[in-house]
């Protein structure tokens, strides 16, 4: 159901500190918002899914990519928790 890019995954854990595995969680929350990310959609539609993880707000980019989620990235940034927040 899920995949990624194994060096992908590596940086997101240097530079956000949250591994791809950890982040295909945030599907788990019944609570999550799914957005569809207008600014990067060029050549295959992007997505944004927030959602709670351990005890903060997890936003993760990911793709729809042969029947799999195909995650991009992921991050406990502020932008995400303010959407979360506004709609819970």
């Amino acid at each position: 159901m899920f995949e990624w890019d194994e060096n992908k995954n590596q940086l997101n854990i240097k530079k956000h500190g949250v591994s791809f595995d950890d982040a295909k969680k945030v599907f788990d929350d019944p609570a999550r918002l799914t957005l569809f990310d207008e600014g990067h959609s060029q050549a295959e539609d992007r997505y944004f899914c927030i959602g709670k993880v351990n005890d903060g707000i997890l936003t993760v980019r990911f793709v729809i990519r042969n029947g799999f989620i195909r995650i991009i990235g992921a991050g406990y940034w502020r932008e995400g928790r303010k959407r979360y927040e506004e709609r819970n």
